[in-house]
């Protein structure tokens, strides 16, 4: 017999409410896997830094993630938590926290996330020094790339390898890269690095043009979907909202209404996790069938979401998925 502990846990116990909902979400999954569906996974929040990477690295390498979208700030952290992670802090009690104390958290270089903060000196200036000479070199060479495109250059180069303080197993970014995963970044510019980008620019040391843009990733990703939806379509695996879902998903009205190409499929299967409560207005809390009338999403398509923490959510459901 397998051996599958949270697997069996999740059947066992998962019966009702948002749990039952998770499993629906997980089964679903791994039936539109094996009809031979591609599956994106759209990264919101901090879930790099959250250390998702344990599974989701897991995920890439056994192909069930077709397609990543994510901020810049996922894009850049789960490399941060790589090169730097034994200098993090945790701050178990960051709700009782003074003005005072997160100022004096600024002042020791510590960038807080929720409970964890990230390590100035260490993780962004460390990998600094060497995204801006493969910036400048690819600007000398003529080169254009997008920001998920530079980050595979330099964890490729394996020059970062000497400050590696985790199984590098254990980082997303170091799998995608490897396999030269499609990726899109929408709104990378308000990522630390597409900070450091733009000064940069502003100093007369680098053009913005080398970096491609957010609406060519938009062609890009137009391009993609045509290629590899077929007529199945590709399914939609959402983890929180905002731009790092709504981006990709938008591609589908884009091709249908605006290109004018009525074959183009729905996505086939839809999931988020979010604890954001059905409001007005909001597009983290929509339930999934708003989209329909937005024409991303077919009646028919199965549709799932999961009102939970995605830290807790999202490494269960992958685990489920991959049999563990």
């Amino acid at each position: 017999m397998a051996n599958t502990p949270i697997t069996d846990f999740i059947n066992q116990h998962y019966l009702h409410f948002n749990a039952a909902a998770l499993v629906d979400a997980a089964k679903g999954y791994k039936k539109h896997l094996s009809e031979n569906k591609k599956m994106l996974i759209s990264l919101a929040g901090a879930m790099s830094t959250g250390e998702l990477g344990k599974s989701l690295a897991e995920m890439i390498r056994q192909d069930k993630v077709h397609i990543i979208s994510c901020t810049g700030a996922n894009l850049e952290e789960d490399v941060m938590n790589l090169v730097a992670h034994s200098h993090y802090r945790r701050v178990p009690n960051y709700r009782d926290l003074t003005p005072q104390e997160e100022w004096d958290l600024l002042e020791k270089g510590l960038n807080r996330v929720t409970d964890t903060c990230i390590p100035e000196e260490e993780a962004f200036r460390r990998i600094q020094k060497h995204i801006f000479k493969i910036w400048k070199d690819a600007e000398d060479n003529g080169e254009r790339l997008f920001p998920h495109e530079f980050l595979f250059r330099l964890l490729n180069s394996g020059i970062m390898e000497q400050y590696y303080e985790i199984d590098p197993k254990n980082s997303w970014m170091v799998e995608a890269a490897k396999k030269n995963l499609p990726m899109v970044v929408p709104g990378w510019e308000d990522s630390t690095l597409g900070n450091i980008f733009a000064s940069y620019c502003i100093k007369g040391e680098l053009k913005a043009s080398t970096m491609k843009s957010g609406i060519e990733y938009m062609m890009w990703l137009a391009d993609w979907y045509t290629d590899n939806a077929e007529d199945k379509g590709i399914g939609f695996f959402q983890i929180g909202g905002g731009i790092a879902g709504d981006f990709p998903i938008c591609v589908v009205p884009m091709l249908y209404q605006d290109m004018e190409r009525e074959d183009t499929p729905f996505w086939s299967y839809f999931c988020q996790i979010s604890d954001s409560t059905t409001s007005y207005g909001s597009y983290s809390g929509a339930v999934p069938n708003e989209k329909i009338t937005w024409g991303k999403l077919d009646i028919n398509t199965p549709k799932y979401i999961v009102e939970s923490d995605a830290t807790i959510v999202a490494p269960l459901i992958f685990g489920y998925v991959l049999g563990w």
